[in-house]
């Protein structure tokens, strides 16, 4: 598997934070330009957050709607959106990016 996933838990429930919208994008400059996204299923997975071909070696960015994802729970959250910045060297690689979540708190790494 190569490209980029992730995998949104939330800790405070212990379970996966299905419905939460992600964006992945591409530095681009100044700016960024859209990668891809989706919605997280079941498992608290976006299958397909990007086409095949979509990465290049550079700056990237996943931004989480925790906010959003939240305030449907019925809980009041902290951070209205948890933005994760990461370095892709090689594109052909597989870089998995998990957020924990809690309504005060969150946590990411590389994962595997």
């Amino acid at each position: 598997m190569s490209g980029v996933t992730t995998h949104v838990l939330d800790t405070a429930q212990g379970r996966p934070a299905v419905g939460m919208r992600v964006v992945l994008e591409a530095q681009d400059g100044d700016g960024w330009t859209g990668v891809g996204g989706g919605v997280t299923d079941a498992d608290g997975r976006v299958p397909d957050l990007h086409a095949a071909d979509a990465l290049v070696a550079g700056v990237h960015r996943l931004t989480f709607a925790t906010g959003d994802w939240f305030e449907a729970e019925g809980v009041t959250g902290f951070y209205p959106q948890v933005t994760v910045v990461c370095r892709i060297e090689d594109p052909s690689d597989h870089y998995h990016v998990p957020l924990l979540i809690s309504p005060y708190g969150f946590s990411t790494y590389r994962g595997s």
